[in-house]
């Protein structure tokens, strides 16, 4: 099985082109066998690029633990780069399917290959029940080993929390974010965001990624913090979030409620995958 290896800001990715290749094991399988360190490839997971009617392509993202999540920021960005540069869909603007609807994307060509993409997110949700987390409101605290932490929750594509209380780091990052991942409060998990604003427009964040623990980079993550930051008034429409592997620009549309994220797409290798 051909593969290609893609990050957008760190956050890595197996592709397999499933025009042309068909999977070996089943996908939840392929997911945890490819994504190990030293025994597969290496990666924060699989990501398969399917035919789909009424869209250029479908991508299907399966975590390195092999659940399959519903849609990943970084990862489309990455897909619309394959579907450029194969000749698949040879255009700066594309659909793309998603397990949470279509998603539109613009690539930014040089020297004929696609270097980073703006895509749209679509709308945030912030109704309770549409995340999902239990409650009356999107604002919970979560109490958690050695303290209590106030969320911002929403769904931007993945059922995030955003906290703005604490910025930890090592064991404590590890601790806290894989104690709130699998609170009580969310019937379907979540991706935990840990974040600082440091001013207007920037916020460095950490994200806890649902299945696959720290990631350099969470694209829907990154929108998750700044449309948050954005509702608390601590940002405006436009901030730039740094992540450990690099920076993601979201804006905000009020007008639309929709949300908008640009950052880079590069391929790092292609390879065969031999059946384990």
């Amino acid at each position: 099985m051909r593969f290609t290896k893609m990050h957008g800001a760190g956050n890595d990715y197996v592709y397999v082109d499933c025009f042309h290749e068909t999977l070996p094991l089943p996908p939840d399988e392929l997911a945890i066998n490819i994504s190990r360190p030293h025994y597969g490839i290496g990666s924060d997971g699989l990501i398969l690029i399917e035919p789909c009617e009424g869209a250029d392509a479908r991508m299907r993202i399966f975590n390195k633990d092999g659940s399959e999540g519903e849609m990943c920021g970084n990862g489309i960005r990455c897909v619309a780069k394959y579907l450029y540069d194969s000749g698949i869909a040879p255009r700066e603007r594309m659909d793309i399917m998603t397990g949470n609807g279509i998603r539109r994307v613009w690539v930014n060509v040089e020297g004929g290959k696609a270097v980073s993409a703006r895509v749209d997110m679509g709308e945030p949700r912030f109704e309770p029940e549409k995340i999902p987390v239990r409650g009356a409101t999107n604002r919970i605290e979560l109490d958690l080993p050695g303290r209590t932490l106030g969320f911002f929750c929403l769904n931007t594509g993945n059922p995030h929390a955003v906290t703005f209380d604490c910025l930890p780091e090592g064991d404590e990052f590890a601790l806290l974010g894989r104690s709130a991942e699998t609170h009580d409060a969310f019937p379907e998990d979540a991706n935990i965001s840990f974040a600082r604003v440091m001013d207007r427009e920037h916020i460095t964040a950490r994200i806890w990624e649902r299945g696959s623990g720290p990631t350099l980079a969470c694209g829907s993550g990154a929108t998750a913090t700044m449309v948050a930051a954005r509702f608390l008034g601590l940002v405006g429409d436009r901030a730039y979030v740094s992540l450990p592997g690099g920076q993601l620009l979201i804006e905000y549309d009020a007008k639309t409620n929709h949300a908008f994220m640009t950052g880079n797409c590069v391929e790092v290798f292609t390879g065969n995958w031999e059946k384990q």
